[in-house]
């Protein structure tokens, strides 16, 4: 493989539900190690897009290439122990579980480990001693015994993605990461996520232009299940089809 073997490509991507074509055509080369955003109107199929990445949805047709390997038509899990993760929109915690314990389970399934009566959790050093780095990567390790419910909401959204990214892929999706946050939180969100993807590929579905512009390397634009630009930040606020299609109104509604 190539140093040049893109971290994600997408060749002509397209979904159809019934009659209807979500994703038309949508191409896009992701390198190693970029953060990437994806931006676009409601219903653009952003979802969609993470959904058929991801292994949720099957494509129509196409090609979905992680590290240079095709991934469409696997399960989700398939993907994963290839090396991708992805958080949902919705956080999906164990809820009555501690903090410890919600990144144990993420770490214990990508180790390999299953149910055995006869094994102690304990004992299992490695896993213990992944989930304790976990658990310090997203500043939670003084808030390990917390039960998720009784976690603050940014706090949990820090846990949605320490088990994202507890499994140690290469590649990570992340919905909508900072959805309800304040501004103080998710400026705050915004460090930790940069800190914790470093040497990562990041893909992210993100609605807060100043989330954008501060974290990502280059920004995707979905516009009708198309990706009209795929730019820096800066090209891409500069293109005319853009404002247009999307960009003009977002900031200006924002006031930037």
């Amino acid at each position: 493989m190539s140093a040049a073997t893109p971290a994600l490509e997408l060749r002509d991507l397209r979904k159809s539900f019934g009659r209807t074509e979500i994703i038309r055509g949508a191409t896009l080369s992701v390198a190693k190690g970029e953060r990437v955003a994806i931006i676009g109107p409601n219903g653009a199929g952003k979802s969609t897009l993470f959904n058929l990445i991801s292994g949720r949805f099957e494509p129509t047709s196409g090609q979905i290439l992680l590290n240079g390997q095709r991934i469409e038509g696997l399960a989700p899990y398939e993907v994963s122990r290839r090396g991708l993760a992805r958080s949902f929109q919705v956080s999906n915690l164990f809820t009555r579980l501690s903090a410890f314990e919600n990144i144990r389970c993420a770490v214990l399934w990508s180790m390999g480990y299953r149910y055995a009566f006869w094994k102690f959790l304990s004992d299992l050093h490695d896993a213990n001693e992944r989930t304790v780095e976990v658990l310090e990567m997203i500043k939670l390790d003084r808030r390990r015994d917390v039960q998720a419910m009784n976690l603050t909401y940014a706090e949990q959204r820090a846990l949605e993605v320490g088990i994202t990214i507890a499994g140690g892929a290469d590649v990570v999706l992340l919905d909508e990461p900072t959805a309800g946050m304040s501004r103080s939180e998710t400026a705050r969100f915004v460090d930790l996520i940069r800190e914790i993807t470093v040497g990562k590929t990041l893909l992210t579905v993100e609605h807060d232009m100043g989330v954008v512009f501060g974290l990502a390397d280059k920004i995707a634009v979905l516009v009708y299940g198309e990706v009209i630009a795929f730019d820096t930040p800066e090209a891409v606020r500069a293109d005319l089809r853009v404002q247009e299609a999307y960009l003009g109104s977002v900031l200006a509604e924002e006031g930037h």
